[in-house]
């Protein structure tokens, strides 16, 4: 898919369809006995229109609703966090129940994406997000009761972190069904690079607001920040029928049923794995203080950690998501993911902090593979199990983090930070190549799958190939 990840949200759409926009898309065992649809390499067939740019992607009005709905709510959930994370130790001086509160980034957004993402598969993705929000806003009010606990206002920030999954599960699958073909890969490259962003100035901007302002009222301008979301949805997005049966939901059956639906097709299930590797690469922000330490630097080097981390993704996700047609990002996908992490394993030579900060960078600017992971995830996903396949995917991604940080801090009391980044990274691009290869084996896109291979079949049947772009 950032405390959580900038990739979770917007991880991995429908079962493959044909639309004005997107060629029919088909892996091997979708249908047995069936010929594959052809599809013609660049050169093959006619060309095709003009690539997708941002501006097509913002001129669709529910498209620009969503994206300033995001805006809203992640930058409410970052300042509500950092607000309440220093008000409790401000009011305590403990460490242990700020880092506690702090953990609510994380801890209770895996029981919320587990077991409440199905709820936007079976009722409208309209109507869940708006209720999301409206009761984080609730919540948020809740917390400016004079005299509450303070273990009353973890809990309460806890259960506003619990909501924040069906919130994201419904915003990632009702894009699908705003946007299809190309321009759901740029509008998810947008809103990627967006949550990107957020992450990186959303605790700054947090700190500086509570500074400015103090904590309750920040809290405040927090829950005016869900509502405005709310009110954007609602007017922004038109209403949709639930995508799945209107049969009673329950928490278990749907969870049950998404792990089912995404380990049982091995297409899905490498796609996902391949997106859970951003726990590898990011292992550089889980250590960022005791990295910058070793450096001999301080908290402005931390930051810096942290931020180089995501700026290459930032500058170089336009051009990969509007400049590179749909076929070249997925056999791109695999080596990329591999570069991603196999670049850190420079940091066993220690460079230095302008060195780690350029790798870092460098590292980011492969992560933008997860792009095309997301796409091709949404074209295999059936469109009533989008939001519980979502909700899965973030879930493991979110574990996978917390487990990857949690190990790299405990091994950087015995070892350099530099040499845990670079076992990490190497790790994970051993783990990358594993999965290219299965991804090779499957794909249309490579291999023996390729579109030129498709199209040649067809052409020797006497059929016309599909032209997509390349």
């Amino acid at each position: 898919m950032t405390s959580r990840s900038a990739n979770s949200t917007a991880s991995f759409t429908a079962r493959p369809r044909t639309t004005p926009e997107a060629g029919p898309q088909c892996f091997p065992g979708d249908t047995p006995g069936a010929p594959a649809p052809a599809r013609a390499h660049k050169g093959d067939g006619p060309k095709p229109a003009g690539k997708t740019s941002f501006t097509d992607v913002f001129k669709v009005g529910e498209f620009r609703a969503l994206w300033a709905s995001q805006i809203l709510s992640v930058g409410g959930d970052r300042l509500a966090l950092v607000a309440l994370t220093l008000l409790i130790y401000d009011r305590t001086r403990s460490p242990l129940l700020a880092a506690i509160a702090y953990a609510a980034g994380n801890v209770p957004y895996i029981l919320g994406a587990l077991f409440l993402s199905g709820l936007a598969d079976r009722f409208g993705r309209r109507g869940v997000m708006v209720t999301c929000d409206l009761i984080r806003a609730a919540l948020v009010i809740a917390m400016l009761i004079p005299g509450m606990s303070l273990y009353a206002l973890i809990a309460l920030l806890y259960v506003v972190t619990t909501v924040q999954p069906p919130f994201d599960a419904a915003r990632s699958a009702v894009l699908g069904d705003i946007l299809t073909g190309e321009k759901y890969a740029v509008g998810a490259a947008t809103m990627q690079m967006t949550m990107r962003m957020l992450v990186v100035g959303g605790a700054a901007v947090g700190g500086l607001t509570v500074a400015l302002v103090g904590a309750r009222p920040a809290l405040g301008i927090d829950a005016a920040t869900f509502i405005a979301s709310g009110v954007l949805v609602r007017a922004g997005l038109r209403a949709r029928s639930a995508a799945a049966s209107t049969s009673r939901p329950n928490g278990l059956s749907l969870l049950f049923a998404g792990i089912r639906l995404v380990f049982a097709d091995k297409a899905l299930r490498t796609l996902m794995l391949i997106g859970w590797l951003a726990a590898f690469y990011e292992i550089p922000e889980g250590i960022a203080a005791p990295y910058a330490g070793a450096l001999h630097a301080g908290a402005v080097a931390t930051g810096l950690v942290i931020a180089t981390s995501q700026i290459g993704a930032v500058i170089f996700t336009p051009a990969f998501a509007k400049g590179i047609g749909p076929l070249r990002r997925l056999r791109w996908m695999g080596p990329m993911a591999a570069l991603a992490c196999g670049i850190l394993v420079i940091t066993a030579v220690r460079p230095g902090l302008v060195g780690s900060m350029v790798v870092f960078a460098v590292s980011g600017s492969f992560a933008i593979y997860q792009i095309a992971a997301n796409t091709a995830f949404v074209q295999r996903v059936p469109n009533e199990r989008r939001a519980q396949a979502f909700g899965v995917a973030n879930a493991g991604l979110v574990v996978g983090q917390g487990v990857a940080f949690a190990v790299a801090g405990f091994a950087c009391e015995f070892v350099p930070p530099a040499t845990v980044v670079a076992v990490g990274g190497g790790v994970g691009a051993v783990i990358a190549i594993y999965l290219a290869l299965r991804w090779r084996g499957m794909s249309p896109a490579v291999g023996r799958h390729s579109a030129r291979h498709l199209a040649r079949q067809v052409t020797l049947a006497g059929q016309s190939p599909v032209s997509v772009a390349d």
